[in-house]
């Protein structure tokens, strides 16, 4: 007897996304150059061409976006002396889960002396989602970094909202093999609600954390609170032999948010600027 004489539906078993990228590169003379670039699946990386440092890549994910189930894997190790800035093509969507959770890791490593950028685009985060990211960053002795990651809890310009869903960012950072940065932000499952209380986002659906390890940390923090403004700040901490920045940010939506994230970035990465994939 077959299914539809039993009166079943068989539905097949759906696709998942699943990628892994890895990116090596090292100090040679007096430019950063690529030393090994790994990719599997949907997870791609390209390099645009430019005139000096820091080496520029840019991730992908083909998928499109990620929903429950699905895996990807990005890892970057940046050399001693050698430095480099990570952003990704698009937005990063993720998409509404039928079962089970989207997963991105990330593995960044940074030799001595060397710098990392990490600037990704924004996450866009659709209702009834499920998402969980873990950010793991190694840093040797006068090692630099910066780290970003925003996020939007649904599309205004759409009519969306992300109002319930789940969604779990952990990041762990060290130095010479110390903790210098740790957090864990989880928010859902009704998520609309949380963003509204004033102790949280009073309502707006875009936030942002933006930390930067670095002996220049001091000298940034008050041009860094006045691209901030009201909704947000910034602190200052002594870490090792270096120093923490760390500063959050919320807006009512996305397109708020970028406008002070763009300036502050250009702010916080030096001479390197935004990436070029980056605008208002």
């Amino acid at each position: 007897m077959d299914m539809i004489e039993r009166g079943l539906t068989f539905v097949p078993p759906a696709q998942r996304v699943a990628g892994t990228a890895r990116l090596a590169c090292d100090k040679d003379g007096d430019r950063t150059r690529l030393r090994r670039l790994y990719q599997d699946g949907s997870a791609k990386i390209r390099m645009p061409a430019v005139s000096a440092d820091p080496l520029e890549a840019v991730l992908i994910n083909t998928a499109g976006g990620l929903t429950g189930g699905d895996r990807l894997g990005w890892e970057v190790d940046v050399g001693a002396g050698a430095s480099a800035t990570i952003t990704t093509q698009a937005c990063e969507k993720v998409y509404r889960a039928a079962s089970d959770r989207a997963e991105v890791q990330v593995k960044l490593t940074v030799g001595a002396g060397g710098r990392i950028a990490w600037l990704p685009q924004e996450t866009i985060v659709f209702d009834r989602s499920a998402f969980a990211r873990r950010l793991d960053l190694e840093l040797a002795a006068g090692a630099e970094a910066l780290v970003l990651e925003a996020t939007v809890f649904g599309r205004l310009a759409m009519g969306e909202r992300a109002a319930h869903g789940n969604f779990h960012d952990r990041w762990r950072v060290s130095q010479e093999g110390a903790l210098v940065h740790a957090e864990d932000f989880r928010i859902g499952p009704a998520i609309a609600a949380i963003l509204g209380r004033s102790a949280v986002a009073g309502g707006g659906i875009a936030m942002a954390t933006v930390l930067m390890i670095s002996p220049q940390v001091e000298a940034l923090l008050d041009p860094a609170r006045d691209i901030i403004g009201g909704q947000g700040d910034a602190s200052v901490w002594s870490v090792k032999k270096s120093g923490k920045l760390l500063a959050r940010l919320f807006a009512e939506d996305g397109y708020q948010l970028r406008k002070r994230l763009v300036p502050l970035v250009e702010l916080l990465n030096g001479r390197a600027g935004l990436p070029k994939l980056w605008s208002l």
